[in-house]
Parts: structure tokens; C-alpha cells; sequence
């Protein structure tokens, strides 16, 4: 006799449970239901309605995106939207941004895409654009290809064999968790700009990799923070994070200041 091949949910819950890790009984006790269903709906022998399917995907900690994906697989509508973000539901969104982007002046801060694409930015983050290519700050602009290109931040990063290592990884361990080849193919474009691993370029604060960046001023060292929006139900927004630099010294802050004041006298 012929095998009859799964559903298309079946194999993709599979997919799912096997890139994460879980058991079926793992799954199935987070999701509230039992390994013997479990193990019938990846064999195809029983069709789950949708809060089932939405339960599993979230057990899974599949993004909105992927359980989106998950819920057509499995024949049902998507629960979540993905509004553009010029939306005006999503004006109130655009208001904080703007306004968190301008309380953390004199400091750089953007916003960004789920593949680093730049959304927006406040006025500091020309120090870091500065002397870039103009290539590199056409539309869309790829913020982390801009800071390790060898034509954008990377000849002003002093320890960029490490902090650059720091957001290949990064990249990478997204990728795994979230497989997407757009992903992957950036990150090994990324890795292609880094110098050979030494281990005397390993430089840590004690608690983090800072960016030392040189500027006309100086050198800067920077740390930065990540901010998502861990409540957001549209896909747009869940996608979404803002990244803020913040000094790790004295002379940074002092130096950034400067730079915002004398910006404020030119204008």
C-alpha cells in the first residue's frame, strides 16, 4: 500500500516542534492537550480547529508572521493583521516612536525592520552615518550592512572584529530560530566583511561589547539597548525594534553633547 502523506499542517507542526526541540508531550502540555493528539494531528488522523492551531503556535513562540503562516496551512484566515505603518490605526505607534527617538537626543537611536532595514532615526545617528557611502544611504537603507560594510561605519570601527562577530551571531541565531534565506544570505555577505578571528580583538565593558566608534572628536564608545513591542498584536509592529545607543564613558556622553549643541548653533 501507497503512504498517504500528511496535510500540509501536520508537516509543518512537525517542522515546527522539530526546529524547536520539543517533544510531543512537551508540546502538548504547554498547549493544554494531550501527546495522543498531538501525535494524530502531525500524523493527519485529526484536523485541529483554529484555537487549537493558534494555541500550538504559541507554545511554539512562533512569531505573528509564522502563525499567521501556520493558521493557512492548516486551512484557516490569519489572526493578525499586517498594516503598513504609515496606517493611520497605527498613528498613535508612529507618535511614541517619534517621541522616544527625540527624549534619547543628544544620543543615536533608530528604528528598524526585522532584517535591519532602517525605519526611522533622530538627528545623532549622523555620527554614525558619516563618511558612508552614498550608495549605503539610499533607501532602503540596511543599517547592518552600513555598519560593517567596509564603504560605511566598518574603517571607523576600532574593534570591529569583535562587535561586528557580536551582530553576525546575532543575525544568525535569529535565522535559526526563525528560518528565513534573506536572512541567511545576509549574514554570510555580513561575515565576508569581518577580519580573521583573533582572540586578542575580544573586547568586552565586563557586561557587553561596546562600539568603538572614532569620530573628529575622538573615539566614542557606545553600548546599545533593544526595545521591542512585546504586546503587539499587528505583524508590522511586532516586527519592529527600536535600538538606542547609549555612552559607556564620560568623554562619549560629552562628546555626543557637544555635537548636539553645535548642530543646534548651525541651524
Amino acid at each position: 500500500m501507497a503512504a498517504v502523506e500528511p496535510p500540509p499542517f501536520a508537516r509543518e507542526l512537525l517542522r515546527w516542534r522539530t526546529a524547536r526541540r520539543v517533544s510531543q508531550l512537551e508540546l502538548a502540555s504547554r498547549a493544554g492537550t494531550t501527546q495522543r493528539y498531538v501525535s494524530f494531528i502531525e500524523r493527519g488522523r485529526s484536523v485541529p480547529g483554529r484555537a487549537v492551531v493558534l494555541r500550538l503556535a504559541e507554545s511554539l513562540e512562533l512569531t505573528l508572521r509564522e502563525r499567521n503562516a501556520l493558521l493557512l496551512a492548516a486551512g484557516y484566515a490569519p489572526a493578525y493583521a499586517e498594516s503598513p505603518l504609515a496606517a493611520a490605526e497605527l498613528g498613535p505607534v508612529r507618535e511614541a516612536l517619534d517621541g522616544i527617538l527625540e527624549g534619547h537626543l543628544p544620543y543615536p537611536a533608530v528604528v528598524a525592520g526585522p532584517r535591519g532595514e532602517l525605519v526611522a532615526a533622530n538627528a545623532a545617528l549622523e555620527v554614525l552615518t558619516e563618511g558612508a557611502a552614498a550608495a549605503l544611504l539610499e533607501p532602503p537603507v540596511s543599517l547592518l550592512r552600513l555598519a560593517l560594510h567596509p564603504r560605511g561605519m566598518a574603517p571607523r570601527v576600532v574593534n570591529l572584529g569583535a562587535w561586528g562577530r557580536h551582530i553576525v551571531e546575532s543575525l544568525r541565531a535569529r535565522a535559526v530560530r526563525s528560518p528565513d534565506p534573506e536572512l541567511d544570505a545576509l549574514a554570510a555577505e555580513l561575515r565576508g566583511y569581518l577580519p580573521p578571528y583573533a582572540p586578542d580583538d575580544d573586547d568586552y565593558l565586563g557586561f557587553a561589547v561596546p562600539l568603538r566608534l572614532r569620530c573628529a572628536e575622538g573615539e566614542l564608545r557606545l553600548l546599545t539597548t533593544l526595545t521591542s513591542f512585546a504586546t503587539a498584536v499587528d505583524v508590522t509592529l511586532a516586527e519592529l525594534h527600536l535600538e538606542a545607543f547609549l555612552p559607556a564613558d564620560a568623554e562619549s556622553a560629552r562628546i555626543l553633547r557637544a555635537r548636539a549643541n553645535d548642530e543646534g548653533v548651525r541651524r
